[in-house]
């Protein structure tokens, strides 16, 4: 299998009260394409900030994230930000779907930051709201929609520049636990048919069984879970 990131030697700290808090220390950690794995850890051990580092939203003090064979070491913050709008999508606890649009219309719009024409952008979105059974409710606002429902339009917002890299942070943390399964089939539905490498920190260990690997992190490095 291709690979789709890699984590080299990162190391990322940060400055509290005149002390340094050392979070990764030489975290390595390689995903391919088409794999889920699990990131399984206690709150305040890193989880957070190895997918933030991972998704380019923070700079590791040292080390390097290489997205797509792309290292990014030396890549300007321009850079940056233009391999992540195309390689990496984001899925969250909570939807973050912007109340005034429509399902359709989130899904929609970051096509649309992309570059994309509108009416291509909406053949994508109605795609994959079909695919993800919301067929009949695109045109509805999040506050019309159910917990599971909204998380499923972030899912496809995420996805919808059809990205190398799918990072998920609690994706299911704040749902019940028949709809959080349903919505993790929706995800893992979409990371095997499109080929995604998707890392997933949860603290769901029955979800977390159903992944391809499970790591955590321990004394600032990623070891295996299992």
């Amino acid at each position: 299998m291709m690979e789709a990131l890699r984590l080299s030697g990162v190391e990322r700290r940060y400055t509290q009260g005149g002390n340094a808090l050392e979070i990764l220390r030489g975290a390595d950690l390689a995903l391919a394409s088409g794999e889920a794995v699990a990131l399984i850890a206690p709150s305040g051990a890193g989880k957070s900030t190895l997918l933030h580092v991972a998704g380019l939203l923070e700079r590791p003090d040292s080390g390097d994230v290489i997205v797509g064979g792309a290292s990014t070491r030396d890549m300007s913050d321009d850079g940056r930000t233009r391999l992540r709008r195309t390689t990496i999508g984001f899925v969250y606890q909570f939807h973050h779907l912007l109340p005034e649009f429509s399902a359709r219309e989130n899904i929609v719009l970051p096509q649309m930051i992309r570059g994309l024409e509108r009416g291509e952008a909406g053949r994508r979105a109605d795609e994959l709201l079909s695919y993800l059974g919301l067929g009949e409710r695109g045109k509805h606002r999040p506050a019309q929609l159910s917990g599971g429902e909204q998380q499923r339009v972030a899912i496809a917002r995420a996805v919808a520049n059809a990205p190398k890299v799918l990072l998920a942070d609690e994706p299911t943390g704040n749902l019940d636990p028949r709809t959080a399964g349903h919505v993790f089939d929706t995800l893992m539905q979409l990371v095997r048919a499109s080929g995604l490498a998707a890392l997933v920190a949860t603290h769901n260990l029955d979800l977390a069984a159903r992944m391809d690997r499970r790591i955590t992190l321990r004394e600032g490095r990623v070891v295996d879970a299992d």
